[in-house]
Formats: structure tokens, C-alpha cells, sequence
């Protein structure tokens, strides 16, 4: 078997830019106008051929054929497309000192954790939307510790020492809370 890593690398270099210029094409309008044609080449045709069984036979295989091969090139495309923008999500998470890195590679989570993991974003929602700054972010992991803190300094703060309450919000200039 001569098979070598450099062969298969070249079939897939290959395979991987006709996918590319294919689905390229395909999405153009020039493809549409084409595949209007045909079609319109193809109902024209059809007093020619007595719009027999073999002509529309024709433009049955045609389309079946075409569309079965479609599907694994858009396919294709679509999976080196979702990678590249994981790669790029990744390296946001990454490169932000207030994202967790948690976050990377969770597209590999069940069903099941990806739904857990949206009812903990509600829940940074709710506490960011308590927050004075709209620009005030929290992560995975900063959003519970800073929320304690903020209920920290709403004790200390109160003349009433109270535990902080999920509706007040905290004055950041002067730790007063002219809610409470």
C-alpha cells in the first residue's frame, strides 16, 4: 500500500477547495439563473417528448442526483465553517480576562447541560440587570463571588445591617442604598 500521509493530505487539499469553489458557485446567482433555465429548458421541452414517463424521468434523476450530492458538499462547507467560528468564540473566551474558559468547547455538552448552562446565563441576566453600569459584565465564574461581595458591602453599608435583597441595588459612589 503506497498510501502516504502526503497523498491523502493532497486528496483532501483537493477535495476541500472543489467543495469550496462548489458551494461558492452554487450559492451564485449565476447557478440560480441556470438552474432556471434548465428547468424552463426542460418544461419547454416537454410537447417535444410528449410529456412522456423518460421526460419527466429526466428531470426527476437530474435533481435527485444533483441534490443528494449537494447536501454532503454544503455539509462539508457548513462543518469547516462552524469550526472556524469556534476557533475564533474560543479565542475571545481565551484572550478576555472576564469570560471563563469554561466556555470553551461546550458546543460538546448533552442537550441536557447546554440547557442548564442558558438557565445560569438567565440568571447572570437578572443579576446584571441589578447593576447601576450597563457595562458591567460577569462570568460563569466572577458572577456569584461578585454578587456576594456587592451584598458585602450593602451590609456593611446599611445602618440596619440587613442582608442584601435581590431587587435593591447598591450605590457604587457612596455605598448608600437610597432604595432600601
Amino acid at each position: 500500500m503506497t498510501n502516504s500521509k502526503s497523498d491523502t493530505k493532497e486528496k483532501n487539499s483537493f477535495f476541500e477547495r472543489f467543495s469550496n469553489k462548489v458551494t461558492t458557485w452554487t450559492g451564485s446567482s449565476t447557478a440560480f439563473i441556470m438552474a432556471c433555465l434548465v428547468v424552463i429548458v426542460w418544461g419547454a421541452s416537454g410537447p417535444v417528448f410528449h410529456y412522456s414517463e423518460t421526460w419527466q424521468l429526466v428531470i426527476n434523476t437530474g435533481t435527485t442526483i444533483i441534490t443528494f450530492l449537494m447536501v454532503f458538499l454544503i455539509q462539508k462547507a457548513q462543518n469547516k465553517e462552524s469550526k472556524a467560528i469556534q476557533l475564533k468564540l474560543n479565542e475571545l473566551i481565551a484572550a478576555n480576562r472576564f469570560t471563563s474558559n469554561r466556555m470553551v468547547d461546550i458546543e460538546d455538552l448533552t442537550e441536557k447541560e447546554l440547557d442548564d448552562l442558558r438557565k445560569f446565563y438567565a440568571k447572570l441576566s437578572d443579576m446584571a440587570e441589578e447593576d447601576d453600569d450597563i457595562h458591567q459584565s460577569h462570568s460563569i465564574d466572577a458572577a456569584e463571588d461578585l454578587q456576594e461581595k456587592k451584598e458585602k458591602i450593602q451590609a456593611a453599608t446599611s445602618k440596619r445591617k440587613r442582608p442584601f435583597k435581590s431587587r435593591h441595588r447598591p450605590n457604587n459612589d457612596t455605598g448608600n442604598n437610597s432604595d432600601s
